[in-house]
């Protein structure tokens, strides 16, 4: 492939507000396959790979990677703010407005594939499911849609009210802790995956060696890695039953 359609490839992803990959990270992530699809079909594989990827990995950013500052989590320094836009996964994610048990319920649906989405609730695969075919929704999707319609409202208005803490890595491995200072519509333990990309704005503001999360300057971008994500729900899962098993033992 040439260094030109690399270069091609990363430019659309750099017009879509994403990290930019390396031009040799790029080349690798393609597809192995000749011909190659069309260029927006290559750019939107190359996307999908780059939000999946962990932004330690050695040579997945352009040189030099944009990265915190070295004493950016120092709670000494009453407020500073970002001077350069920063590209961030998600390693942790906290509902500060709700109880444990409330916590619990909500990573049991999300471990048995539900999550609410708009004014519906969906199942999701989890593995355990045959493939749809022929593009037809599977009877149980249309049910939970069915009876999730009543409490999707209700869902949806607690969690304009939410307030959620979350861990945020760069790419050197560096971790600091990001509040929500004004509500973020994407930020939800049942929206937000472990290891989905945040781009941190220039002019961000960095509080006691806290990010306080804005709209203005936090843009969610998506993306998942996997195991990051089943080991964080199997985990969380089970800290939040021993300390709802501790309170209940007081």
């Amino acid at each position: 492939m040439s260094a030109d359609l690399a270069a091609q490839i990363r430019a659309s992803l750099q017009s879509q507000g994403l990290p930019t990959p390396s031009l040799a990270w790029v080349q690798g992530a393609m597809p192995n396959r000749t011909p190659l699809p069309p260029l927006p079909a290559l750019v939107a594989t190359v996307k999908t790979r780059l939000l999946a990827a962990d932004l330690t990995s050695p040579s997945l950013l352009e040189a030099p990677a944009p990265a915190f500052p070295p004493n950016l989590s120092n709670p000494e320094i009453k407020s500073i703010k970002l001077t350069w836009d920063v590209p961030v996964q998600v390693m942790d994610i906290d509902n500060l407005s709700k109880s444990k048990w409330e916590q619990v319920e909500e990573l049991e649906a999300i471990a048995r594939g539900e999550q609410t989405r708009g004014r519906e609730i969906i199942r999701l695969p989890t593995g355990n499911e045959n493939e749809e075919e022929d593009g037809v929704v599977s009877e149980a999707a249309s049910t939970a849609r069915t009876n999730g319609e009543a409490n999707a409202d209700g869902a949806a208005a607690a969690g304009r009210n939410a307030t959620h803490r979350l861990v945020l890595q760069d790419c050197k491995g560096q971790r600091v802790h990001g509040l929500e200072l004004r509500r973020i519509e994407r930020i939800g333990v049942a929206t937000l995956s472990i290891g989905e990309k945040v781009m941190l704005r220039r002019g961000a503001t960095v509080a006691r060696g806290v990010v306080l999360l804005e709209p203005a300057t936090c843009v969610v971008l998506g993306g998942k890695v996997d195991p990051w994500h089943r080991a964080w729900v199997d985990g969380r899962l089970a800290r939040l039953r021993e300390a709802v098993g501790a309170d209940a033992r007081r």
